[in-house]
């Protein structure tokens, strides 16, 4: 058994989240956030089909709503749950991990929760959530791979055997076991624009669940199949696991915008500068950013909402045109909108050698116009960033308004206090199972 691994799962185990008041709110946060995210990607149509195929095809006890005749099954409402809650990019991230660690332990989690109290449930997740970001960080995926499908299945693992009551040796062997059968992801989705890359959070939800079960029934897993995963997987060393007593949830960030963190920065300078200048006046634009950014989100011209949300010139064009980047900008007609199609094309890009070498997320924004003057405006930080912290109105905003169309504005903001503030022995998930 990896010792690193064992060595953190004890830590967790003896801690009570009860005495780590900034670990168990940004944990509810990060629920709530979540949560906001899988209520706008429940409309979308694919999203809905799959739940209605998932009824026919094996029916269950999960039900999003009271009036559904059928519900869905532990596993495929899993699926649901992280297929919605990445359909916009619009959740939670970390970024030394590379990824977003919450969103497959949550999907893997939410369909045990009326089996648990606010406490138990909040105190897996965090387990899942250490475990998760850690892999990322020790785990780099491969140039073309993509990390949704991949070690994320490790946290969502660690929270389901956590919330099954395992005992730490146990919950690292659910972890070495999905490790054993860990998929390779590739990125190739994103740069065509089809949306299969939704359904990797959802794999790593379902394969965490199995291997927690599995390792609960009695099923045997190999010591250091996670390094070796990386040697024969990924063709490299792993990164050493950190082991220290620190917490790696309160580096979760959240993010005001439905786009990939690193189109973030570049989209905060385009909303700075947006009423600075006409439109039309615009002759060219140049965007100064990190070297990651430009080749996870260097798409051009998409035509597909997938695509936009991982390109750096949709966000500027975005924010220039509209002065937002939520769902809405992805719905049509906004999408196919002339003039941001247009301003998508006027933007270029740069990479910063200095920022890429010190691992620095910023962004500098030139706006050239056609009178020969110029608009500039740099970012060095995005609200949800560490050193520009999220706020709570700010997060309750962003979830009553991402439950549009599902419930009323009063049901939104009541269901959000709920999650911030339900005690530990309470169920503030409104599913029925």
């Amino acid at each position: 058994m990896s010792s690193p691994l064992l060595s953190v799962l004890k830590w967790l185990d003896a801690t009570d989240l009860n005495k780590e008041p900034q670990v168990l709110n940004h944990a509810k946060w990060l629920v709530l956030d979540t949560m906001g995210c899988v209520m706008a990607g429940l409309k979308a149509k694919p999203v809905e089909a799959y739940i209605q195929n998932a009824m026919l095809a094996e029916a269950g006890n999960f039900r999003f709503e009271t009036t559904q005749t059928q519900g869905l099954s532990a596993s495929n409402a899993a699926m649901v749950l992280a297929m919605a809650a990445c359909w916009d990019e619009a959740c939670e991230g970390h970024a030394g991990a590379h990824g977003r660690p919450g969103v497959a332990a949550l999907a893997a989690l939410i369909p045990f929760s009326s089996k648990l109290t606010y406490g138990q449930f909040l105190k897996s997740f965090v387990v899942g959530y250490e475990i998760g970001a850690r892999m990322g960080a020790s785990l780099r995926i491969n140039k073309g791979m993509h990390v949704d499908g991949n070690w994320p299945a490790l946290g969502a693992a660690a929270a389901v055997a956590h919330a099954l009551r395992l005992p730490p040796h146990q919950i690292a062997e659910a972890v070495e076991l999905a490790a054993c059968q860990m998929p390779m992801s590739l990125y190739l989705p994103i740069r065509s624009g089809k949306t299969a890359r939704n359904t990797y959070l959802g794999h790593a939800a379902q394969l965490g669940q199995n291997a927690a079960m599995a390792v609960a029934s009695g099923v045997t897993t190999p010591s250091d199949a996670v390094f070796e995963y990386a040697k024969v997987g990924l063709g490299k060393q792993a990164l050493p696991l950190d082991a220290s007593a620190q917490f790696h949830i309160l580096q979760a960030y959240f993010k005001p915008y439905a786009a990939v963190r690193h189109v973030h920065y570049g989209a905060l300078a385009a909303h700075s500068l947006q009423n600075s200048f006409e439109l039309k006046n615009i002759d060219r634009m140049v965007l100064n950013i990190y070297e990651e950014a430009t080749l996870y989100c260097g798409n051009r011209a998409p035509k597909t909402p997938l695509e936009a949300q991982f390109s750096l010139s949709f966000g500027i064009a975005a924010m220039l045109k509209w002065g937002r980047l939520d769902p809405w900008v992805y719905r049509e007609p906004q999408f196919h909108n002339a003039q941001l199609i247009s301003l998508e094309a006027q933007v270029a890009f740069e990479v910063n050698t200095a920022w890429t070498q010190q691992n620095i997320r910023a962004a500098h924004l030139s706006v050239y116009l056609k009178d020969g003057t110029k608009k500039t405006k740099e970012i060095l930080a995005v609200p949800g960033d560490l050193q520009m912290p999220f706020t709570k109105d700010a997060l309750i905003e962003k979830f009553v308004t991402y439950c549009q169309g599902s419930l009323s504005k009063e049901q939104a903001k009541s269901w959000s206090i709920e999650l911030l503030e339900a005690t530990a022995n309470q169920q503030p998930f409104p599913f029925w199972n």
